[in-house]
């Protein structure tokens, strides 16, 4: 179910592993599988008022069992720090009532902002794999631009990056011309 208000779904023991395939590890497909139903939540925001192409979703690494979805809410909740990332991972902590999410894998529509990418770290995620990059989200919005594998470089706590995965298909959720005419409303968009 999307919650329209807060941008969260919750599939608790939901296994996302792709045309009934048995979860295989960190398999190429598996991760387009996973990839790609994140980035059909993400586009279902497209259709609403407020359209978002940054998602993300936290999995069981092991099992690929999903536990949540998230969407960036950054104007909803009035906090720049709502990134679908740092949501998703506030959403998951608290649902486990444990800080660590070690165990756990990111999947986010787009290459985490340091910002992410430290939470992401801070978490102990094991992986974070990502679709569209840092640049291409750049296009449109500001950003920083630190590589999410530099952010992993420059600490001292460890997580696999991977990435892009389907990244024409999360580039869509941005030049969706839904969400270009929404860009434009965006205190953050790119001033040309």
């Amino acid at each position: 179910m999307l919650i329209s208000s807060m941008g969260v779904t919750s599939n608790a023991g939901r296994v996302l592993s792709g045309r009934g395939k048995k979860p295989s590890g960190t398999a190429p497909e598996l991760d387009e599988a996973r990839m790609a139903e994140l980035a059909r939540f993400t586009a279902r925001s497209l259709s609403t008022s407020r359209p978002r192409p940054f998602g993300a979703a936290i999995i069981h690494t092991k099992s690929g069992k999903l536990l949540l979805r998230a969407l960036n809410n950054v104007a909803q909740e009035f906090d720049p720090t709502a990134h679908a990332e740092v949501r998703a991972i506030r959403l998951a902590t608290k649902r486990l009532k444990q800080v660590s999410l070690a165990g756990f894998t990111l999947y986010t529509t787009c290459e985490p902002c340091p910002m992410c990418m430290s939470t992401a770290l801070w978490a102990s995620l094991d992986r974070v794999v990502y679709g569209a990059t840092i640049e291409d989200a750049n296009k449109h919005c500001n950003q920083i631009l630190l590589p999410a594998t530099e952010v992993v470089a420059r600490s001292d706590m460890k997580c696999t990056v991977d990435g892009p995965v389907l990244r024409d298909r999360c580039y869509g959720l941005f030049t969706d011309p839904r969400m270009l005419k929404a860009f434009r409303l965006w205190t953050t968009r790119k001033r040309t």
